[in-house]
């Protein structure tokens, strides 16, 4: 049963390029903070390893994982499965650590649904602007020009569920945007005052969308 010393689900979700996934890894550093390993079918990237960025599975593997429901959340991301198991979350949770999902809009909102009995903070990730996300998306994948433009059409849609999330905030210096989610994190969950501006958000999604 659920307890008061129980572990915290933080979910971080940005649009791809947006800088998620380096901010997972610089939170897990913390104390008693722990990521939660997705599983996959996409190949690995060049600095990716088995068993520690993701578990690399086929998609007849994935679907054995569904069809024994076994996920707490999965999506299909340009063209591949992403997916959490709930029985590694669980557990950590069940012992007091504070478990980091790197996942998209479609994961959190499963999470969220499933209204399960442990506090849950949520954090979307925006880019300075249009023109530095395309830019580090170009440089991620600098072989195929024409996957940079398949992202940043996908970042039209995905931008509009900023609204869905408890915080947002904006990936200008990698740092400074640790230190706003980490500060945020400690905020909600000692109850102590949040520094958040939601008009100031609201004015940058518009400038991101215009």
């Amino acid at each position: 049963m659920p307890s008061e010393k129980d572990g915290v689900m933080i979910i971080l979700s940005s649009p791809s390029g947006a800088g998620k996934t380096t901010l997972v890894k610089k939170l897990s550093q913390k104390d008693n903070f722990e990521i939660s390993i997705s599983h996959t079918t996409r190949q690995p990237r060049p600095n990716e390893n088995q068993n520690e960025d993701y578990y690399f599975i086929n998609v007849s593997e994935f679907e054995r994982l569904i069809k024994n429901e076994e996920f707490l959340e999965y999506a299909k991301v340009f063209n591949n499965f992403y997916g959490t198991t709930r029985t590694p979350v669980i557990d950590n949770l069940n012992k007091s650590r504070n478990v980091l999902f790197d996942i998209d809009w479609q994961g959190a909102d499963q999470i969220k649904n499933k209204k399960l009995d442990y506090k849950l903070i949520t954090f979307f990730i925006l880019p300075p602007s249009k023109e530095v996300l395309f830019e580090r998306l170009s440089k991620r994948h600098a072989n195929d020009n024409l996957i940079a433009e398949e992202r940043m059409k996908q970042f039209e849609r995905d931008v509009l569920h900023w609204i869905n999330y408890d915080f947002v905030v904006i990936n200008n210096d990698l740092n400074e945007c640790y230190l706003k989610i980490s500060n945020l994190i400690d905020a909600v969950i000692n109850n102590g005052s949040q520094d958040y501006d939601p008009s100031y958000i609201r004015k940058h999604v518009e400038k991101l969308t215009s």
